[in-house]
């Protein structure tokens, strides 16, 4: 059992419910999302939980993506392995961004080597009609494992996560991955009203399902718009920011920090911010300071080593690594990150050594 479990045949009581929330309120994590003083910088890493820990490919032997994360104790056991093993300050919660079409009834698979796969991609405005509200009755597994997590983790804060709507829309036009988008940018650009339709829906129902993460017990929630560095900065701003920061508006009555991240935004770094998030997301193509110039004021960073620099030895790591933090050294509030998600080959010692060296090189 977990030290931060409650003993078997015992029931939580209020004020030990209150000192854990007191606890992960006070966490780095939190304080540097809100910009207050930290006891050191905090650092997660996207796909913590993943390919790359020898524990989680055992736990997810002959499982399939998608039924690993609707299993509440599979979920529980991966979100946690990044945690015990490289002493994180926040776990995120184990998922894929596809999951809440799923739950609605979209078919869809995600195929190894490949990605989310949708078998009728939608492409006309009858295709709308397939994108129904989401419930917390869809995602019944969601609420379940985070109430087993926030259980375990006890002052550790849990981040909850979603796919944001032009991520998704990308997927669900194109019917898969894509390097160029064409088919969801021909509808973007040809049939306006018909994209905007379908990334108001998509908001909907991505806020819902950060609204469920929430209300289970997440402490925080980050939007990936992992495709949004494909566009130039004006269709961002027209096409795309209403729907996520109708996401973000749905979530703020929460009062839980709201995180943006996109992979080669460096163009849309102050659009992402504009589009309401309290931390923007930074990848490895723009330095933390200059960074912090493009958002503005009022917003923490979240980033941004290399994920390959993991690859070059311990030395090279810590040079790159105190590069980061160097640029992030006049932040309103920084979490240290990689610019992208931990790669499938890195090894997972490397990956401990860094939060150590973060931890160790930001005390105060």
């Amino acid at each position: 059992m977990s030290a931060n479990a409650t003993p078997t045949g015992q029931t939580p009581t209020a004020t030990s419910d209150a000192v854990k929330d007191d606890a992960v309120q006070e966490s780095a994590f939190l304080k540097a999302c809100r910009r207050e003083p930290v006891p050191h910088t905090p650092v997660w890493f996207m796909r913590q939980a993943g390919r790359s820990l020898p524990e989680y490919r055992k736990v997810r032997e002959g499982i399939g993506m998608l039924d690993s994360c609707m299993r509440p104790d599979l979920v529980t056991e991966i979100t946690l392995q990044p945690v015990r093993r490289h002493h994180v300050d926040a776990a995120i919660f184990f998922s894929d961004i596809v999951v809440p079409l799923k739950a609605i009834g979209i078919d869809l698979d995600i195929k190894p080597g490949v990605g989310p796969v949708v078998e009728q991609p939608v492409r006309t405005r009858a295709d709308l009609d397939r994108l129904r509200d989401l419930t917390r009755e869809d995602v019944t597994y969601v609420t379940e494992a985070i109430g087993m997590l926030t259980r375990e983790l006890g002052p550790t804060p849990l981040i909850g996560f979603a796919g944001a709507p032009f991520t998704l829309a990308s997927y669900l036009v194109e019917g898969g991955p894509s390097r160029t988008y064409e088919n969801a940018k021909a509808m973007m650009y040809g049939d306006p009203e018909l994209w905007a339709d379908l990334l108001d829906r998509l908001a909907d129902i991505t806020a819902a399902f950060l609204k469920v993460q929430i209300e289970a017990g997440a402490s925080a929630v980050q939007l990936f718009d992992s495709w949004a560095g494909a566009l130039a900065p004006a269709d961002y701003r027209r096409s795309v920011m209403p729907a996520s920061a109708k996401v973000f508006r749905a979530v703020a009555g929460h009062g839980v920090p709201r995180i943006h991240f996109g992979v080669g935004t460096g163009e849309l770094l102050g659009l992402l911010g504009e589009a309401g998030a309290d931390v923007v997301g930074v990848d490895w193509r723009v330095p933390l300071d200059e960074a912090a110039r493009r958002v503005g004021p009022g917003k923490a960073l979240q980033g941004n080593l290399d994920p390959t620099v993991l690859f070059a030895g311990r030395e090279a790591v810590e040079t790159k690594a105190q590069e980061v933090l160097d640029a992030a050294a006049g932040l309103e509030g920084h979490v240290f990150n990689l610019g992208h998600g931990v790669m499938p080959s890195t090894d997972p010692d490397a990956l401990t050594r860094l939060v150590e060296y973060v931890h160790t090189r930001t005390a105060r």
